[in-house]
Parts: structure tokens; sequence; C-alpha cells
């Protein structure tokens, strides 16, 4: 097989799109299928920087680790960032191209990058047996449909079948079905071929009746029921399982190793990007992670992290105005731990000078780090390696912030001061070695008896849980239906349900 194709698409956005398309890859290339994920247009601030030195969204790294191969711009041509509610970042072929407005890029823009996005389709279905799309959303914004690049668009002019995910933990999921279908003209409806039920509690068996009543409703077939897993940890968009005041992805806290747990506080800062560093910290026995909005929140907290943010002065204004500003102050004076990551780690010097993000010009910082900042219009790119704690660090990095660092001890390319830590890498915490070295400073530095566990392996427990999405996949879908949808595409003559798009 060569070329095959499969759009997964979604009743809603979060239905489980990014989590089915990854099992899909994973399920396929443990059947010694040649593999790609790809998105034609994502919108997140969670963002990956390929080896080639091109920046696309995680979710798509993570499918492409799945797939188990090196994640490239083609998979995911058109990234948007947004910096405010009506405007974003554009990323085309993993470099910035301009800001726009929503309805700047939908009115035009979006169009012109039609013919790009589906060369760089064509191209991965060249080259691989299958190539696995996500649409984003819902395939049903008939108010957008006309300048569609990434659902029913694609889907068409690639002749590509689309299975279409739905969220059965939110409810009305049958309604879901049939309107998305229904809401589509003719020529989409061709190509939906039938549904994936996710996040389901139960006995199956109950909701057998009503897929017979969807499919003498719609003429298409409900291809699996996936059942609710828990604590998959899987790096999707924003926002995605993570809740202020809640923990990180639902992940379950093993026993400490030693004889204390260590309270980790992440600020969930505006605009907040990257999250997903705290992810290695969460997977630590005995580390408890949470995102915290408010200032007395930190006052138990071991740790402190300052995340990356797409608005770093916008940020810092959040911080002063919620007090989280002089809680991190007394922290530092008071040599309890806090990190700064890429926009937290800018927040937390002395001087920020941006005519490029906010365009707020000079800002003073938190001056606890001595680092002054200032904004370029050329992002920077990178995937660094280095050393610190006497441990081997890789990471990557995302900013148009250039620090100068006027002095504290080395860290990464940044600095420390005390207890406070700040670097531009994302992903450094996934560098074993270097994560429990860190842990070992934090646990001294806050007085906690907490003893890193000597084995914890963030790669292999990110293998374990893309292996449990290809479980999901193969154990609870039709998976020989599947796999003839993406060699032979969408079943000729379904039927079309009315109205259709109006």
């Amino acid at each position: 097989m060569r070329g095959g194709g499969l759009l997964v698409a979604g009743t809603t956005s979060d239905a489980g799109k990014s989590v089915v398309t990854a099992g899909i890859c994973r399920w396929l290339v443990r059947k010694g299928l040649k593999v790609a994920p790809f998105k034609g247009q994502n919108m997140s601030l969670n963002s990956f920087v390929t080896r080639e030195g091109a920046e696309i969204g995680r979710a798509q790294a993570m499918q492409a680790q799945a797939a188990r191969v090196e994640p490239t711009a083609l998979m995911n041509p058109v990234l948007l960032k947004p910096g405010s509610d009506r405007s974003s970042q554009v990323v085309l072929m993993g470099r910035p191209v301009g800001e726009l407005s929503a309805r700047g890029y939908h009115g035009g823009r979006q169009k012109e990058l039609f013919e790009p996005v589906l060369a760089c389709l064509e191209e991965l279905r060249s080259t691989y047996d299958a190539v696995i799309c996500e649409g984003a959303g819902s395939p049903a914004e008939i108010n957008l449909r006309r300048t569609d690049i990434v659902n029913m668009g694609i889907a068409r002019a690639a002749r590509l079948p689309v299975v279409v995910v739905g969220d059965i933990d939110r409810g009305g999921v049958f309604a879901q079905f049939f309107g998305t279908t229904a809401l589509l003209a003719p020529e989409d409806q061709e190509l939906v071929a039938g549904y994936l039920v996710n996040k389901f509690r139960g006995d199956v068996t109950l909701l057998e009746p009503g897929l017979d009543m969807l499919l003498g409703l719609t003429g298409r077939r409900t291809f699996g029921v996936l059942p609710y897993a828990h604590g998959l940890g899987i790096d999707e968009e924003d926002g995605l399982r993570v809740s202020l005041r809640g923990a990180v992805r639902e992940s379950v806290v093993a026993p400490p190793v030693g004889e204390d747990v260590l309270r980790v506080a992440v600020c969930a800062m505006p605009l907040m990007s990257n999250f997903t560093d705290v992810d290695a910290l969460a997977a630590e026995p005995g580390v408890v992670v949470r995102f915290v909005d408010r200032a007395e929140e930190l006052v138990d907290a071991d740790l402190v992290v300052v995340p990356g943010t797409r608005g770093t002065v916008r940020a810092l204004a959040w911080l002063r105005e919620r007090g989280l500003a002089d809680a991190l102050a007394r922290r530092a004076a008071e040599g309890r731990p806090v990190l700064g990551v890429c926009g937290g780690f800018q927040v937390l010097g002395e001087h920020i000078e941006d005519e490029v993000e906010s365009k707020a010009g000079a800002v003073d910082g938190l001056g606890l780090l001595p680092v002054r900042v200032r904004f370029a219009r050329q992002k920077t790119l990178a995937r660094p390696v280095g050393e610190a704690l006497g441990e081997h660090v890789e990471g990557y990095e995302i900013h148009h912030g250039v620090a100068e660092v006027l002095g504290g001890e080395p860290f990464l390319d940044g600095c420390r001061v005390g207890a406070v830590w700040g670097t531009h890498w994302h992903g450094s915490l996934e560098s074993d070695g270097f994560r429990r070295a860190f842990l070992r400073e934090v646990a001294a530095a806050a007085g906690r008896r907490f003893t890193p566990a000597p084995d914890t392996s963030f790669g292999a427990l990110r293998e374990e849980q893309l292996d449990r999405l290809g479980d999901l996949i193969e154990e609870h879908a039709d998976t020989d239906a599947l796999l003839r949808l993406i060699e032979e595409g969408a079943p000729r003559g379904l039927p079309f349900v009315p109205p259709g798009a109006p």
C-alpha cells in the first residue's frame, strides 16, 4: 500500500481527534506500515521545534512519535499561535510569516494557503504507506467552510475518507453525529464513512441500540466505541485536561520514594504556552503538580514554575495584578525555589524592551534575575544540547525575546541566583538525569525529605502511553474496516442526510 489516507474529524474541539489520530498511527506502525500524521492547520500555543528548525504543533510531534518517524514541517504546514482573542501569529512551514486578525485570515490569507497545504499532504502520501490526517474543531462549521483547509476542504481535494469522532462523556453524541453529517454539503457527505465513539463508560451493549438507529438514520456505521482512559497525559492542544486548581492531565501521583512529596505550583498565566514542560515533573513519583492563579496558592508550594507565554508583557501585568509578583519576590528573598521557562524566564528579569510582541516598549521585569530582554523580530527556533547540574540536557527554543545575562551562575542559556532559575529551554525536564538533579536541589532548598525515583524514564513512560492508544484502537475499533477505508477510500453510494449545508 502506498498513499492511503484517512481524515479523523470531530464533532467538537477536544472530542479526541489528536489522541485517536495518534492511536491509529501507533496501531498501523505496529502492523509494519510506514505512517505519517498530518494536520493542515493547527491553532495552538503548544508547539515544538523539529530537527530542521521548524515550528509545528506539539500534537503533531506527538503523533509522529506514535508513528515512529521524525516530525517535519510537512506534517503541520500552518500553525496559528493566538496573541489575543482576535489575532494570531501565522507560522507557515515552520516559520512565522506575520500576524493576522481572524477576519484577515479567513477573509483571504487562508485561501492562499490551500495549495501549499495540499502539496504537503501529497508529498507525504507519495512517501508513506498511509497518512492519518487530523481535522480541527468541527467539519460542520458552516460559516468557515468556504475557506476550509483542514477539514472537508482538504478531504474533498485529496479524496480522503472521513471518520467523525464524538466525545460521549459530554452527552448528546448521537445528535452530534447526526447534526454534523446533516450540515455538510452532498459532496462532503460522500466522504463521511462513519463514526467513532470516544470516552465511553459502562456497558457497551446499552449503547448498541442507539448505534443501530444512527446507522438507520444516516446509512453510516460506527467503527468503534473507545472506552474512557484515565491518565494518558498525551500532548494535545491548549488546555486539554488541565484546569486551574486541578492536577496536570489527571496524572496519578505515585507514592514518593523518600519521606516527603514535592508540591509544584505552575502559574497559569494568560496565553500560557508549552505547559507540557511540567509533564515530566508530574511523571515523577511523589511530585504533585497543580496550576494556580492566586498568590495564596504559592504559600505551600515547594517549587513555583513560571511557564512560557505568547504574551510576556501581558503575563507580567497579570502577575502583578493578582499579587503573584509580590509572592514570587517573597519566595526569592526567602530562598524558596522558583523556575522560569521561556516567557517565564523573561518576566523574572530586570528589564524588557518589547517593540515586537506587545509593542509596549520599555517595561520593568520582576528583578529576580540579572537579565535584560530585548524582543527581536526574528524568532529563535533551535534544538540546543548542553549540560547543567552535572547532567546532559536537551531542549528546544521558541522565542522572540533575546536575553542578556548580566550575572548569576550559568544555567543552560540563562542563569541562577540562589533558588531562582531561568532558561529559554523548553523540554529540558524530559532529560531524566537532569530532572532528578534539579529536583534534589529543589528538595534541599525547600527543606523536604524528598528523593527522586532512580529509574523514572520519561521517554519510556511516553512510549507506554502511545502504546496504550494503539491498544485502544486495536481492541475497541473495527480495524479491518478502518484499514479498508485507508486503502480504498469511502464506500460508494453513501446516502445523503438532509438538509445539507445551506
